[in-house]
């Protein structure tokens, strides 16, 4: 990956603000930061800043969406609320216009997802990068920091190594636990809670399901689409979803899955039982279902039965539904039967799935938890525990759903966070 000369070394000057963590929100705070004419060092422990972008959304970044606003902070649960400061000052808006002015065009695409337009998540990063080069930030990688140094109260530098770097204020932008081979294994809750923050249990969100059985594997890289999905929690249902679902060896992934996962890992983390019902006819009533099997089954009555339903499934779930619904794959379509067609109708409407776990942090998305939201100031994303530490992006307990939502987080926390940060300092 080119580094445009971000990383050369260059005279050192007394940082104001130090940047600890060089992923999304990381580099837009150092950025606006720097922009405003304070002097800025980014510490990333990595070899390189942004590999997190690099990767998100299967390799593309998806950079935001266009949903209003009271709509894209609903995909946030009821923590999403916290955003509306941060929202209120650099929106999904604002972040197009913002790479349009580095020269990044992006596409948006079905749901309100927006992506640049090459469909290449590095370049995100490769116009971030040179804006940070534009704009004097300082860069060191390879540079885990240790410690927040504290004195009665204010934050006067950070501890890398051997090195101590004074300061006048800290933004700590180091990520959840989520795709720990990026950088994020956690570390910034632990320099959070050493200054007395709360965390709230880290934990994988947006996360695919392990299922049991061996149902899934035998369906493994099987994408449906438009399939309605009810979430069962306990015999009880817990939320209906309706998208897109990919078979994996281990259980299910794919858009519907991912949304309700944060759900079936806590019911999961407290011993509730969890089911998947699939619906995968959701277009039709049982009414209407019945009379397109009939209709099938009287047109192709000569046919064998695996035949005949391959007009209604693909050809993976075949084999899976004679064995749920216990049917004969030797039978024709003229010989089924009402209560045959019954059963058949009954597993089309409500295939089920006991969901046994969920695969670990290298595979979540997104981390739920992190520092509490109650301990930060929305309006500046500052601490209001220790005097010039603002935290941003992911290592906040915000969780959003695919499509957008946490990557426009991510930046619109770090923008309030580097812009307040400068403010304070400037007596603003």
């Amino acid at each position: 990956m080119a580094t445009d000369g971000i990383m050369e070394e260059r005279p050192d000057k007394q940082p104001q603000i130090i940047v600890v963590g060089g992923g999304a929100a990381g580099l837009m705070a150092a950025g606006q930061a720097a922009d405003l004419g304070a002097e800025v060092l980014l510490l990333e422990k990595m070899k390189l800043p942004g590999r997190k972008i690099c990767i998100s959304g299967k390799g593309r970044c998806n950079l935001t969406n266009i949903a209003d606003l009271l709509d894209f902070i609903d995909h946030f649960g009821r923590n999403g609320r916290f955003l509306h400061q941060a929202f209120n000052h650099f929106f999904s808006s604002e972040l197009i216009e913002f790479f349009a002015e580095l020269g990044l065009e992006v596409v948006t695409e079905r749901g309100g997802r927006v992506f640049p337009a090459s469909g290449k998540a590095p370049d995100v990063f490769k116009v971030l990068q040179r804006w940070l080069k534009k704009n004097k930030v300082q860069v060191r990688t390879s540079s885990p920091v240790h410690r927040l140094m504290v004195d009665e109260g204010n934050v006067i530098g950070v501890q890398s190594g051997k090195k101590t770097y004074p300061c006048d204020a800290v933004i700590l932008t180091t990520g959840g636990a989520s795709y720990p081979a990026t950088g994020s294994n956690g570390d910034g809750y632990r320099l959070a809670a050493e200054l007395r923050h709360t965390i709230m249990e880290p934990r994988p969100a947006l996360v695919p399901l392990e299922t049991a059985g061996d149902f899934a594997g035998r369906m493994s890289d099987l994408e449906l689409r438009n399939i309605g999905v009810r979430l069962l929690i306990d015999g009880k249902q817990a939320g209906r979803f309706f998208g897109e679902l990919r078979f994996m060896k281990y259980g299910v992934s794919g858009p519907v899955i991912l949304t309700m996962s944060l759900q079936v890992v806590d019911a999961l983390r407290e011993g509730k039982q969890v089911t998947l019902a699939l619906d995968l006819k959701p277009a039709l009533d049982e009414q209407k279902l019945d009379a397109r099997l009939r209709r099938d089954f009287e047109r192709r009555c000569h046919e064998p039965l695996p035949s005949v339903l391959r007009g209604l499934l693909p050809r993976e779930m075949v084999s899976v539904c004679l064995q749920e619904t216990g049917l004969d794959e030797n039978l024709k379509g003229g010989e089924i039967r009402a209560e045959q067609r019954r059963r058949l109708r009954a597993w089309l409407k409500d295939f089920r799935l006991a969901v046994t776990g969920y695969r670990g942090f290298d595979e979540a998305i997104v981390t739920a938890g992190g520092v509490s939201l109650r301990e930060i100031n929305p309006r500046t994303m500052e601490s209001k525990r220790i005097k010039g530490l603002y935290i941003a992006g992911e290592l906040l307990d915000l969780q959003g759903d695919t499509g957008g939502y946490n990557l426009q987080a991510a930046f619109s926390t770090g923008w309030l966070a580097g812009r307040s940060a400068v403010a304070e300092i400037k007596g603003s």
